[in-house]
């Protein structure tokens, strides 16, 4: 069956919004840049996408996808002792050999937290995008380490995604080194082992 227009035009939109940002900065585009961007017209983005906070939370779905396809394709390539490191390896970008490359996205997101400062719709979509991140993280710990109690999983899932979204404010955006990537995935191992280790040593 053939794609409805709409649903042609409407990734298409988005992806130009995604690459306004990069190219513009922080500010959510107007969208004659959108329209720049995307080398088409502006009327047609006003069309598909009347109210600017629909756009936004358009491309808030459109990055949380790309996120879910690359950690799906991981996940079958990997098997399920190594699911938990695949996607603790995946967000510090050390898979990109295996085609698994970590998207180039944090100014886009640093334009969408400052533009959920005044949008509820925004605000609402990326923190159920960071729940659900936190809660995948939380059941792939509790699947390799099965001691671990529900509640230390679901803190630790919070731990490691404050850690990943921290860090690569300090590496993509302000510019830190990029040798930072290990360091910090070394110490989200490091936090989990001193999590098993707590219960499974309740008297240590």
């Amino acid at each position: 069956m053939a794609k409805k227009i709409a649903d042609i035009r409407r990734p298409e939109i988005v992806e130009a919004l995604y690459q306004a940002i990069q190219t513009h900065g922080i500010s959510l585009p107007s969208y004659d840049n959108v329209a720049q961007s995307g080398d088409m017209s502006r009327q047609l983005i006003r069309h598909y996408f009347p109210d600017p906070e629909a756009l936004a939370v358009a491309l808030c779905d459109h990055l949380a996808a790309t996120y879910r396809d690359c950690l799906m394709r991981g996940i079958i390539a990997s098997d399920d002792n190594r699911r938990l490191r695949t996607f603790l390896d995946f967000y510090f970008d050390f898979l990109s050999e295996k085609g698994l490359e970590k998207p180039r996205d944090d100014s886009v997101y640093d334009a969408l937290f400052a533009y959920a400062s005044t949008s509820d719709r925004v605000k609402r979509n990326l923190h159920d995008q960071y729940a659900l991140l936190q809660m995948t993280v939380a059941h792939e710990i509790q699947i390799s380490f099965p001691t671990l109690p529900q509640p230390a999983c679901r803190e630790l899932g919070y731990l490691l995604i404050s850690l990943m979204y921290g860090h690569w404010k300090f590496v993509a955006t302000l510019g830190f080194s990029r040798d930072y990537n290990r360091i910090s995935r070394e110490a989200m191992d490091r936090l989990i082992e001193s999590y098993v280790h707590r219960y499974e040593n309740p008297e240590a």
